[in-house]
């Protein structure tokens, strides 16, 4: 009976010791220092790169592209290129028209020769021409006899012409000619447009050629066949051509009326 009675006594007083301990460790932190204000905190741990993922057994996408799709993309970059060396030809021009201009006083004068040259083949006979400079008609004939597609080299403009920029816009119709089995082609017409700009340069004279031939192969397309090339060829202008020469063309819209077709 006296050992039942000391196991709750011993029980008592173990937890009694115990407690302050508790309460001394509560202190403790309770009476640490703390850190000051302005201290600062350790280096932060960067956060790891994003990870990223190369496949490289993945197929770039199709860059294929048809047949039709080429050739329409080739005749855009084949026009820029065209527009481009026209430019840069006009530059060229207009530094020459300055530089004579600055040296001979601007008192000669200048003159322009424009012909059409027919170099199509017999499978398109010319049926229309239609050149216009400056907006005023030169020449406009329709012949389907075959009498205008014979003449290889006609004559458009000869005569004087104010210095600087010109323009010419040629309308040239062509119907298809042929026989036994291309005798399918004579169903065809084909219209072909162009214009080309030129600068009249100070006592020079300027020849302009518009020259229709059939572009590409025989692996070509009927109607991308035709087209036109211009040529420029400048020479001094003497004293008899100047006194040769005609009236300048009118300015742009100075046509009259009803003159256009």
């Amino acid at each position: 009976m006296g050992l039942a009675l000391l196991l709750p006594l011993a029980a008592t007083t173990l937890a009694a010791n115990a407690q302050p301990a508790k309460d001394k460790g509560s202190a403790a932190a309770a009476s640490a220092t703390p850190a000051p204000a302005g201290a600062s905190a350790g280096p932060a741990t960067p956060a790891p790169p994003a990870s990223v993922t190369v496949d490289m057994n993945a197929k770039p996408g199709d860059t294929s592209m048809s047949g039709a799709t080429y050739a329409v993309k080739l005749r855009d970059l084949e026009q820029r290129v065209d527009e481009l060396k026209d430019q840069i030809r006009r530059s060229h021009t207009r530094l020459a028209l300055l530089s004579d201009t600055i040296i001979g006083g601007g008192t000669a004068g200048s003159r322009a020769e424009v012909e059409f040259k027919n170099e199509m083949s017999s499978a398109f006979l010319l049926t229309r021409a239609l050149f216009v400079i400056d907006g005023q008609i030169q020449y406009n004939r329709q012949d389907d006899s075959g009498a205008l597609a014979d003449q290889k080299v006609i004559p458009i403009y000869t005569g004087s012409v104010p210095p600087g920029d010109h323009t010419i816009q040629v309308v040239l119709t062509f119907q298809g000619n042929g026989y036994g089995v291309f005798s399918y082609l004579k169903g065809y017409k084909f219209e072909v447009k162009s214009s080309h700009s030129f600068t009249a340069i100070e006592g020079k004279n300027l020849t302009v050629s518009a020259t229709a031939y059939e572009k590409g192969g025989v692996t070509t397309a009927l109607e991308q066949r035709p087209t036109v090339d211009w040529r420029e060829k400048i020479e001094p202008l003497s004293a008899s051509s100047i006194a040769s020469s005609g009236p300048a063309p009118a300015a742009p819209g100075a046509a009259a009326a009803g003159g256009k077709k």
